[in-house]
């Protein structure tokens, strides 16, 4: 029997770890991924076709006879790719448009918290640059300004003082940096941050291991927030209560809630929590697997992950994923520069001495198959062990062996662990 023809969407490393997560079901047999990077070669075809391409997507997809298409990124969800697929007779794992509004507007997601009783700060959503600034004037610093729709992650400003909160509605509302728009401001909460991904058929919430992302480009959570700079499973600070607390009350809780709003869930559920003194709230929900959080979680998925996402894409009842023990950890190496401005095309080398896994997420191969830089982040060294300081000390250990001139890469992921 000929193996399942599989279509991943994306180009990170997110993509790279989903690719390489369905590379291991025996019922797979060839994998495209779309438009891909140097690092999904190894394991799949690289398609031309942008994330976003929900048309030539569609087209090729039917062309090929694609059994599942599986979706990384956000803005292919929010444009609508999972209702054309659909629409088409195409199996697709990923959000309708309708849904993926728990990621693409954050005032949607904090008005559905709020009416189904799911722990989050209090808020206020405005339109008017005036309104906003004299609401945030007359509130405790620091203050969570948001930019409701999608912004790659880089439209959250946690402002100290007033200067900062004016710069930050500035941007958002009058020079519209991220489009036309409203934001929503947050109460600041404290607390140690943690994600919690779930694979979400409409009530139905499996769920993934917990894991912790490090958003500050330098050492110590110093410097701006980036996309992620590492990540880590296994969190010392999460009691089996906070997790039961979490699973029960956040996430099946805001899945019955998506379907009681007509907006049934049909893919990854992301949250992103926090543990603060008054019990876990909910910072974000994305729609999707989160990055860098997938990279260091899909390597401990003894279950078929062809099985999982299609029974979720086609609703029907599956056993719940089994995780292997252990912990996983990953680093980050990112472009000098990032998330500011960077060159890219620099060679990298000393891959082949890695005893580890790899997944790229901004890399390409230059006309004499050289690898080179071709993103702010590059890529994401994993590796795992029966305990955070020795999957730590494994993961630097392996980074060292990479050359390349223009990388630099954090030295303290996992530190929460250790304090």
């Amino acid at each position: 029997m000929e193996g399942k023809t599989v279509l991943v969407v994306g180009s990170g490393g997110r993509e790279h770890a989903i690719v390489d997560a369905l590379s291991r079901s025996p019922q797979v047999g060839k994998i495209y991924c779309a438009p891909g990077n140097a690092g999904t070669l190894q394991q799949a075809e690289n398609v031309p076709l942008k994330d976003t391409d929900v048309e030539g997507l569609k087209a090729f997809a039917l062309e090929k006879k694609v059994d599942l298409t599986v979706v990384g990124p956000e803005s292919a969800l929010a444009a609508g790719i999972a209702d054309a697929f659909r629409a088409a007779g195409l199996k697709i794992f990923g959000h309708t448009r309708l849904a993926t509004a728990i990621e693409s507007s954050k005032e949607f997601a904090k008005g559905l918290m709020e009416r189904h009783g799911i722990p989050t700060a209090a808020y206020r959503a405005f339109s008017s640059y005036e309104e906003a600034l004299a609401y945030v004037s007359g509130r405790p610093f620091p203050a969570v300004i948001k930019y409701d729709g999608l912004a790659a992650g880089k439209g959250v400003v946690i402002a100290a003082n007033l200067e900062e909160a004016r710069a930050a509605l500035s941007d958002m509302l009058l020079d519209e940096s991220f489009g036309k728009g409203r934001v929503v401001i947050e109460d600041f909460l404290t607390g140690p941050e943690f994600s919690f991904l779930c694979f979400v058929d409409g009530p139905r919430v499996y769920p993934m291991p917990l894991s912790q992302d490090h958003k500050r480009a330098f050492d110590g959570d110093k410097g701006p927030n980036t996309g992620g700079m590492g990540a880590y499973t296994g969190l010392p600070f999460i009691t089996e209560e906070d997790r039961a607390f979490a699973y029960e009350e956040i996430m099946c809780r805001t899945a019955r809630a998506m379907c009681e709003e007509g907006r049934p869930l049909s893919g990854v559920l992301y949250g992103g929590l926090m543990k603060t003194p008054q019990g876990i709230k909910v910072i974000e929900f994305n729609a999707r697997f989160g990055d860098p959080e997938t990279e260091v979680v899909l390597p401990l998925l003894k279950s078929d992950m062809y099985d999982i996402c299609e029974a979720v894409a086609t609703g029907r009842w599956t056993e719940e994923p089994v995780w292997a023990d252990g912990i996983t950890l990953g680093v980050v190496l990112a472009s000098k520069g990032y998330p500011g401005s960077y060159k890219k095309g620099f060679p990298i080398n000393g891959m082949h001495r890695l005893g580890t896994r790899v997944y790229h997420m901004g890399t390409a191969l230059d006309p004499e198959g050289q690898l080179v830089t071709a993103g702010g982040r590059v890529m994401m060294v994993i590796a795992g062990g029966g305990t955070v300081a020795e999957a730590r000390e494994k993961v630097y250990r392996e980074v060292e062996k990479i050359e390349c001139e223009n990388l630099f890469y954090r030295k303290d992921i996992a530190h929460c662990a250790f304090e």
